[in-house]
């Protein structure tokens, strides 16, 4: 029997098992590689099924997948998103999803599917698709980033902080996101009276002079002598709308007598009867003040509000940008528009 076998301590017998156990370690782990990528497949499948909708425009259900489709239906799917068409892009993004089986074009087509579901206004849906991608990828920022919007936006601000730390620790700036998040927070505590949300409200804008803006115009409705108190007359062009928009009562006459830009400013409103003696250095507002005092009234202000960012152009206000979700990037563009019918409110 040991003439048939090899003995132990021959060097080609251990080579021979070194080699037969590579081979065995190679197979099982390539059987095991192959078991879990199909595991994870069905899993994502699985997880796609919970967003199906009938509402969806498009019947993706009978459409063969071709690699060289995949181009072309991303950029319809953008344009789709683009154009406001939020169900139509999700349900091409599913499609492309379901049949891609690049994982690095899987996970940008997760991240695309989540940002159309957080811009579409389906909070939930987003915080499903990025905390799938982030359970694969974990140091993913822009996801990471997006998903504390997310949060925030449910108003779920723990949650939100929560995304603080990660992010820092891949080197981000966080403290912009960190003092609105807290700014957010504190508006939304109904434990608060107004007087002690006020007083937390200055003491953050003393941190963030940023939050110039968004604190003015809730400190308007908590406490009107605090706002005007805390209102900078070398501002007055980030808050114009806010005061063009101010009911007669809540003006405090001893601040407007001060600042003489005021003055302009609600003469050409038509609160005040006497035009002024200097000018607001707003064109708009010089100008609506200068046909009122020659006996015009015809004219008002309008408003649109642009995004320092992106760029974009919105009819109403906001404290994130709904196209890039920027902070604080809101500019207020004013123009002179058609006077409505308006009683007289005048004040002098």
């Amino acid at each position: 029997m040991e003439h048939i076998l090899p003995a132990y301590h021959d060097p080609l017998f251990s080579i021979l098992l070194i080699v037969l156990i590579s081979l065995i370690i190679a197979v099982a782990t390539y059987g095991w590689g192959i078991y879990k990528q199909q595991r994870e497949e069905g899993r994502l499948l699985k997880f796609l099924d919970k967003f199906d909708s009938n509402e969806c425009a498009l019947d993706t259900s009978s459409m063969p997948y071709e690699t060289h489709l995949l181009k072309p239906l991303t950029l319809l799917a953008k344009a789709f998103e683009n154009a406001g068409e939020y169900h139509k892009a999700i349900n091409i993004y599913l499609y492309l999803i379901r049949h891609n089986d690049n994982d690095l074009m899987k996970n940008e087509l997760m991240e695309r599917l989540g940002s159309t579901y957080l811009h579409a206004g389906f909070l939930e849906r987003a915080q499903n698709i990025y905390e799938e991608i982030l359970r694969k990828r974990p140091r993913n920022k822009k996801v990471l980033k997006e998903l504390g919007i997310v949060y925030e936006m449910m108003h779920r601000f723990d949650k939100a902080e929560e995304i603080i730390e990660p992010l820092e620790t891949l080197g981000e700036e966080t403290r912009t996101f960190k003092h609105f998040l807290r700014f957010s927070a504190l508006i939304h505590d109904t434990r608060l009276d107004p007087h002690e949300k006020s007083e937390k409200l200055l003491k953050l804008l003393e941190k963030e002079p940023a939050l110039y803006r968004h604190t003015i115009s809730v400190l308007f409705k908590l406490d009107t002598s605090k706002a005007w108190q805390t209102l900078d007359p070398e501002r007055i062009e980030e808050i114009l709308d806010i005061l063009w928009f101010l009911p007669n009562s809540q003006l405090d006459l001893d601040i407007i007598s001060q600042h003489k830009r005021l003055g302009v400013l609600y003469y050409a409103k038509g609160y005040l009867k006497h035009p002024p003696t200097v000018s607001s250095g707003i064109f708009a507002v010089d100008m609506i003040a200068k046909a009122r005092e020659n006996g015009f009234a015809e004219a008002d202000l309008g408003f649109s509000y642009l995004c320092d960012r992106c760029k974009g152009s919105f009819p109403v206000p906001f404290q994130r940008c709904p196209n890039c979700m920027a902070i604080n990037s809101i500019k207020v563009e004013e123009y002179i528009a058609k006077a409505h019918a308006q009683t007289n409110h005048s004040l002098l």
